[in-house]
């Protein structure tokens, strides 16, 4: 066992012995530097062809493309070596065609130059889309315009046709381009996304009234006069000078007054306001009456206008129709302490102290 192990030992040692000397000669050190030296000139190639191939540390910003039309988004992607391919395009409405939408890069980021940049446009005209169908005669205009919404399809009342049988506002006619299509729907009716399609819808009460003169009306008085025209008031918008609206006047309405002019029974008139009483507004004529009228519940009897006949060469004086200086007439009210001045016609009859003629 021991000689066994001792052979085996010494053929190791022998081993050992031949590699350290075969590494160690002239003709193995040779070889190895060379083979060194070739592997490190091929590394160092390499790695400068692979920087020139790829531009290594080397990037170019990307431009913003987007809501640029497509032939200035090409011009500016050459100037910086940058190639531009176009792989979607969507149609919008309310875009002009062929703008950019969408950019891959994104924008300002950095490249290596001669790099493709992918645009997504918009396109003149999108693929047709099916209007929806009417439920028999029940479809409102407010839920179908909705639904036309969602098409891209815009929609608008061109007329009113009185119907007291039918909510106000039922769809009755559709109309595109002119032509009836009512009919049409069930069989798939197409128009292109952008395309505005009009309606007739019912009206119930019918009929117009004329447009009421607000201007110069507090806003109360103004209310009052729109409900009677069974109208009503829409947008109230006021001045800087709004401190009560309740006394607030009426300086301008929208639609303007047209003694011509028309709305439908329920619409709206906007009015502005402001706190006092605009230049161009006849002046009220107020009197103020003792306290003990009110209670007594006497009407008070206002001024009326004095009007004087130019030819008349002799006018009342003030003794002969109890007159006041500028030329009314003192009349006592029954069962009232106060003498309230008015101003009457002047005639050329004479009146007696009693008013009688």
């Amino acid at each position: 066992m021991n000689g066994t192990f001792a052979k085996m030992w010494d053929k190791l040692k022998d081993f050992f012995r031949e590699t350290g000397r075969f590494l160690s000669s002239k003709i193995f050190l040779k070889n190895f530097a060379g083979v060194l030296v070739f592997t490190v000139v091929i590394l160092l190639l390499t790695s400068w062809w692979l920087r020139c191939y790829t531009n290594h540390g080397e990037s170019l910003q990307v431009h913003d493309y987007i809501d640029l039309p497509l032939e200035d988004a090409i011009k500016k992607a050459e100037s910086r070596s940058f190639s531009i391919v176009v792989n979607d395009s969507l149609y919008l409405v309310g875009k002009a065609p062929n703008l950019v939408i969408k950019q891959n890069p994104k924008p300002l980021s950095r490249v290596k130059e001669n790099r493709k940049i992918y645009l997504t446009i918009t396109a003149s005209q999108g693929d047709p889309v099916t209007l929806p169908n009417l439920a028999g005669g029940n479809d409102a205009f407010d839920q179908y315009k909705k639904k036309l919404k969602r098409v891209s399809v815009a929609a608008k009342i061109t007329g009113r046709r009185f119907n007291n049988k039918l909510a106000e506002n039922t769809i009755l006619e559709v109309i595109h381009e002119g032509d009836t299509i009512t009919n049409q729907l069930d069989d798939g009716y197409k128009v292109y996304p952008g395309s505005l399609v009009g309606f007739i819808v019912s009206e119930r009460g019918g009929g117009s009234v004329s447009i009421p003169n607000l201007v110069c009306q507090k806003y109360d008085a103004a209310r009052f006069l729109v409900g009677n025209y069974n109208l009503n008031i829409g947008s109230v918008i006021q001045d800087q000078t709004i401190t009560n609206r309740e006394t607030a006047f009426v300086w301008k309405q929208r639609p303007s007054f047209d003694e011509d002019g028309a709305m439908r029974v329920g619409e709206q008139i906007d009015i502005y306001l402001t706190q006092y009483r605009p230049d161009n507004c006849p002046k009220e004529i107020e009197i103020d009456f003792p306290r003990e009228n009110i209670e007594s519940g006497t009407d008070p009897v206002p001024d009326a206008p004095l009007e004087t006949d130019p030819d008349d060469n002799n006018p009342p004086t003030d003794s002969d129709n109890n007159t006041t200086p500028d030329g009314g007439m003192d009349i006592e009210i029954e069962n009232e302490a106060t003498l309230i001045p008015i101003e009457v016609e002047e005639e050329d009859e004479d009146f007696g102290d009693d008013g009688d003629k």
